[in-house]
């Protein structure tokens, strides 16, 4: 049973940058794609980001494409968001995913999440 346990979420000006990590233990993820999703208040967690098991391959959504860089570190079981110009609209929050099922609400393991709000 892998856990997921986000970090790095806070309160930041808009145009500021923030770096979420996620931790996995419990079991290994470095054959997983992993991926970090949102969920804003009142709407739906949506897809950010994912990234192969190898790190060679990534893909974000529109929404966060050239401000956002999904990356792993599998000897140390941990994926990272780097999040710059960051703006009010990316105020949600973030939720770390093992395997998830393309850009679908779905995946094997899912954080607890960490809250990331933007001022403007």
């Amino acid at each position: 049973q892998v856990q997921l346990v986000e970090s790095g979420g806070g309160l930041v000006q808009a145009g500021g940058s923030l770096r979420l990590s996620c931790a996995a233990s419990g079991g290994t993820i470095r054959n997983y794609p992993m991926g970090w999703f949102r969920q804003a208040p009142g709407l739906e967690r949506e897809f950010v980001a994912t990234i192969s098991w190898s790190g060679s391959n990534t893909y974000y959504a529109d929404s966060v494409k050239g401000r956002f860089t999904i990356s792993r570190d599998n000897a140390k079981s941990t994926v990272y968001l780097q999040m710059n110009s960051l703006k009010p609209e990316d105020t949600a929050v973030y939720y770390c995913a093992a395997n998830p099922q393309g850009r679908g609400n779905v995946a094997d393991y899912w954080g607890q999440g960490t809250q990331v709000t933007v001022s403007s």
